[in-house]
């Protein structure tokens, strides 16, 4: 009788996120690696450390910020692109912005404020998988009218049109997922942010890397968890998490 081989063991999608606010950085580090198949290898704080993190760390993909003092990342952006895919991420919105980007290369633009921690983490997944661009609304707006005024950025960038498609209003390929079950959201009656910032707690992030993975202040983080253990009928981090997850007596959703 042949042995069975154990089946084998993917290894975790390894990233440099380059950006030069902490807060962000730390941020993304946090709700990243929170994920048993992706990890953060480096931080950036600019586009030279970037190309100096990517070059001695061979990522498989850099989280790349536009506004960065010394090199900025539309600088560095040709220079990273050719060692690893780069996935803009960013509070620049500016169509040429946006089009400079991925007419050098960029695998996709991702906007703070158009897109949720889980939208996120489905898109630097799918970077491995080597689909279209991901562009939340306002990029995909840019890109869609910069294909359609000139050849140029659809010639340097040919899967535009497929991101794009005819509704550049829309995401491209970034599906929505709420981290817990449906269920516990529906009984819980929590808002889609406020299941999201309950993943988050269940994880075991504070307020302050709860704010920088959601873009938002701690101040609106700690209102989004008054109503939360409002919800939960809960006076705590823990109480509220064991309920969430269903570990507390009497949580699982098919009891009443």
């Amino acid at each position: 009788m042949t042995e069975r081989k154990p089946p084998p063991v993917t290894a975790p999608l390894r990233l440099v996120v380059a950006d030069d606010n902490p807060v962000v950085r730390a941020g993304l580090t946090a709700l990243l690696s929170t994920h048993a198949d992706i990890t953060v290898v480096a931080e950036a704080t600019n586009g030279h450390e970037a190309q100096e993190a990517a070059h001695r760390h061979r990522p498989d993909a850099i989280l790349l910020d536009v506004r960065m003092p010394g090199m900025d990342g539309i600088t560095a952006l040709p220079h990273l692109v050719r060692i690893a895919p780069v996935l803009m991420l960013t509070y620049s919105g500016e169509s040429e912005t946006v089009r400079e980007a991925l007419r050098r290369g960029a695998v996709g633009y991702l906007v703070h404020g158009e897109f949720t921690t889980d939208e996120l983490v489905e898109a630097v997944r799918d970077i491995k998988s080597g689909g279209p661009p991901r562009l939340t609304a306002t990029a995909a707006e840019a890109a869609a009218a910069g294909v359609a005024t000139g050849p140029s950025l659809a010639e340097a960038n040919p899967q535009l049109s497929t991101a794009t498609g005819n509704s550049p209003e829309r995401l491209s390929q970034v599906q929505p997922s709420v981290g817990q079950s449906s269920v516990y959201r529906s009984r819980f009656q929590l808002s889609r942010r406020e299941a999201e910032i309950m993943d988050l707690i269940a994880s075991g992030m504070n307020n302050q890397q709860i704010a920088a993975a959601c873009f938002i202040s701690e101040k609106t983080v700690k209102n989004h968890i008054n109503r939360i253990f409002a919800k939960l009928h809960s006076t705590s981090r823990a109480e509220a998490a064991a309920k969430w997850l269903g570990t507390a007596p009497g949580s699982h959703p098919g009891r009443s």
